[in-house]
């Protein structure tokens, strides 16, 4: 099974990063071994070789993006909540993809990360419309992490509840 957990969102040192890293840790408990694929890492240059465009410039960096992207049967993203919804810099990935065939009777299941009392509900709901109109089946269990903030320190994640829901999804995810 090829799996890639993606971190949403495109911030230098980002909370979704590190929760990434923390959901491979999990998966690997499970006998998975897991690819994280950062978004930080968009080439800055993908406006102008890669999206909408009929014949599209190289760009090698991309190019390794989209190989793993279809390379991978199983995704995890990472969602953290921006303006009452997901991070655009998402939006600017999946559709830069190779339609339809990046995404097309893949699976996914994601986990929402906020600051604040939502977690990423908003977040959720919107990018599983997106997801739907690829092609993609999405699990139904989506934890909703609450004040992020609080419990990710140090390269830690200090939640035990956190870590028995995220366990919880793996599980139910690696059996999907």
């Amino acid at each position: 099974m090829n799996v890639t957990i993606v971190a949403a969102t495109s911030r230098e040192d980002a909370v979704s990063a590190q929760m990434a890293r923390f959901y491979q840790q999990v998966l690997s408990e499970q006998g998975v071994k897991a690819n994280i694929l950062d978004l930080k890492d968009i080439p800055s240059n993908i406006l102008e070789t890669t999206l909408y465009r009929k014949v599209k410039l190289p760009n090698e960096a991309w190019d390794k993006m989209q190989d793993l992207v279809s390379a991978t049967e199983k995704f995890v993203f990472i969602i953290p909540e921006y303006n009452g919804s997901f991070p655009g810099i998402l939006k600017v990935w999946v559709d830069a993809m190779k339609f339809p065939v990046s995404f097309k009777h893949k699976k996914a299941c994601m986990l929402g990360i906020a600051d604040g009392t939502q977690g990423s509900a908003m977040a959720m709901s919107h990018f599983a419309d997106v997801l739907n109109y690829v092609g993609v089946h999405t699990m139904a269990l989506r934890p909703r992490f609450i004040h992020i903030g609080k419990y990710v320190r140090d390269g830690q994640l200090y939640n035990d509840e956190y870590w028995q829901f995220m366990r919880l999804q793996a599980e139910q995810f690696v059996a999907f």
